[in-house]
């Protein structure tokens, strides 16, 4: 950050001098002997920008070892690699300062008494802009771009994925994994067995609660084999188990082909339209 407020600090000094102010006579700072408080004055203003632009490289781009070299007394310095790809933003910051100091030019001239031609504008060059009938200099689409990399080894990524292909089916291998184990220990759980046991009795009551007679004539094994179970494959899950009231995990097996109890024949018929 320190890095980037210099790089600011120099395109402050550098627009108040453009404009034929004196960067050591500040207004918000005071005046200090080696320091432009003018510039000091100007770079406040975009301070925040710097500051959010450091917060999202850091969050879409994971800090490097070999960018940084600590010296005995502790001081950190950035290596060549990291100060070069800092100092690729120094156009913007200078894109975000000219604006703002055109417009300090312009109200300390209104506060003198000699009336003089407006403040030229060699920064943003908004007179010439205006006399042609362009549109004013903005600076609203200024961000800083940043080159989308993975979280995990930096790798460049092209969409806006966090994670580049290797490290996403490690990530997906990983998460399989725990949710695999979390599953199992759910399903050996008290609660599981309870309701398991729950489940088998009912379905146990059911098979003796249910008569063939029941059964239209017509609803017979053949019929079944022949002319509903073809089409059961083109149901969906869901609707097998909402329709039957059976776990996603048995109407599955029965889309893939299982003869389920007789007592769900009916039930699927009209479920295909029969």
């Amino acid at each position: 950050m320190n890095y980037l407020y210099a790089l600011l600090d120099a395109e402050c000094r550098l627009a108040v001098a453009a404009l034929g102010l004196d960067p050591e006579m500040g207004v918000l700072h005071m005046d200090t002997i080696n320091r432009d408080s003018l510039a000091c004055d100007l770079m406040e203003a975009i301070r925040p920008d710097v500051d959010a632009y450091v917060l999202d490289r850091i969050l879409k781009q994971p800090l490097k070892r070999n960018w940084f070299f600590e010296e005995r007394n502790g001081n950190c310095r950035l290596m060549a690699d990291l100060a070069s790809q800092l100092a690729e933003t120094i156009s913007t910051w200078a894109r975000l300062v000219a604006p703002l100091a055109e417009w300090t030019v312009k109200e300390i001239a209104s506060t003198t008494k000699i009336r003089r031609a407006t403040p030229a504008t060699r920064l943003t060059q908004n007179h010439k802009r205006e006399t042609r009938g362009g549109d004013p200099f903005v600076t609203s689409n200024n961000s800083v771009s940043l080159q989308n990399v993975c979280n995990d080894c930096g790798t460049p990524i092209i969409n806006a994925n966090e994670k580049c292909r290797v490290c996403s089916v490690e990530e997906s291998k990983r998460r399989l994994k725990a949710v695999a184990t979390e599953g199992r220990v759910v399903s050996r759980s008290a609660n599981a067995q309870v309701k398991r046991s729950t489940t088998q009795i009912a379905n146990q009551v059911e098979i003796r609660e249910w008569s063939p007679s029941d059964q239209p004539s017509w609803l017979t094994a053949e019929f079944y084999a022949e002319n509903i179970q073809p089409q059961i494959s083109s149901l969906s899950c869901s609707s097998i188990t909402t329709r039957l009231a059976v776990s996603r995990g048995y109407a599955g097996e029965i889309r893939q082909g299982r003869v389920p109890h007789p007592r769900h024949w009916m039930a699927l018929a009209k479920l295909i339209g029969l």
